[in-house]
């Protein structure tokens, strides 16, 4: 029994959800509107300020898609009401980012800089201060886009394991390890 697709979605003030023919899930709110296909077995119930998911047996097929499809809905009235955040920090020497518009600039060692042009839907914010690493601050009311750009910034230079140094996820703990050991 899904203990996930089963509870029940708090719709907060100034959040509207739609449902139209064919499951097409559409939710307007202050930071943006987000709209997700489900599964056509699948019936939504608004009433009381809350959005219920039901599905119509216990298939397992069925069970995965009513905790799927709660989580993902949640996820959207979550994003529109109050968005969602990543900030991933650049450890290294001489490991710069700056942005202009939606264009985020990246310098990690390499030969070239990285240009990275972002997509319409997140706000990002490059703050540099003397001293710490820079940090690439990202805002968006989808967190699946915004946790996806997130992982594509972080692939152009992954942390490594000797020195630590790539782009992380600020708080994200990397496992280190021991470097060779000079013999006599």
């Amino acid at each position: 029994m899904s203990r996930i697709g089963n509870a029940p979605i708090n719709i907060p003030g100034g959040v509207e959800i739609k449902v139209s023919k064919g499951n097409l899930v559409t939710v307007k709110g202050p930071k943006g509107e987000l709209t997700q296909q489900c599964d056509p077995d699948l019936s939504f119930n608004i009433e009381d300020g809350e959005l219920t998911v039901s599905r119509p047996t216990d298939q397992q097929r069925h069970r995965a898609m009513h905790g799927l499809y709660r989580s993902l809905i949640y996820n959207m009235v979550e994003g529109v009401s109050n968005g969602f955040t990543k900030e991933l920090e650049l450890v290294g020497v001489g490991y710069r980012a700056s942005n202009t518009g939606q264009l985020l600039e990246l310098i990690l060692g390499y030969s070239h800089p990285v240009m990275f042009a972002l997509p319409a839907e997140i706000k990002v914010e490059t703050v540099t201060e003397k001293g710490k690493n820079p940090i690439i601050k990202m805002e968006s009311a989808d967190k699946q886009l915004l946790g996806q750009v997130a992982a594509k910034i972080r692939s152009f230079r992954t942390p490594e394991p000797y020195k630590g140094k790539g782009i992380r996820f600020v708080g994200e703990e990397i496992r280190r390890k021991a470097g060779k050991t000079a013999a006599k």
